[in-house]
């Protein structure tokens, strides 16, 4: 049972990830936008390697293959992401400031969910390692 209930949980958790990789993708040009208006230097390319990396660790996660190296890409994307794109101390505008300490949080907490998957030994159960 235990082992069940953690493929689901790294199902939904690599899913959240998907979603995101294909926003990186399919929408690259409002993506390197958004990129640039944070001051990113080379936005384009940046999009493309944090969609790399999110698209990697996610399924890295989801199969169980090398999950450790798919943890670490997702700690390395989530934490300057958290700082870099979501600085709410930076915002003015109440509401601009409320919704990016809500990313910077929701990044955070993603961060620290992710750190928990590297305690876990290896290989993983139902994974295909």
């Amino acid at each position: 049972m235990t082992d069940a209930l953690f493929l689901i949980g790294r199902i939904v958790f690599g899913l959240f990830f998907l979603h995101n990789v294909s926003n990186h993708f399919l929408n690259l040009k409002a993506m390197t936008g958004y990129s640039r208006s944070k001051g990113v230097p080379m936005p384009a390319l940046a999009t493309l390697g944090t969609g790399a990396m999110m698209l990697v660790g996610a399924l890295s996660i989801i199969t169980g293959l090398y999950p450790g190296v798919g943890a670490a890409l997702l700690v390395a994307f989530l934490v300057p992401t958290a700082f870099i794109m979501h600085n709410f101390w930076a915002m003015s505008d109440p509401q601009a400031r409320a919704m990016e300490k809500i990313h910077f949080g929701k990044d955070l907490a993603l961060a620290a969910s992710a750190l928990m998957f590297l305690a876990i030994p290896e290989p993983w159960a139902l994974s295909l390692a």
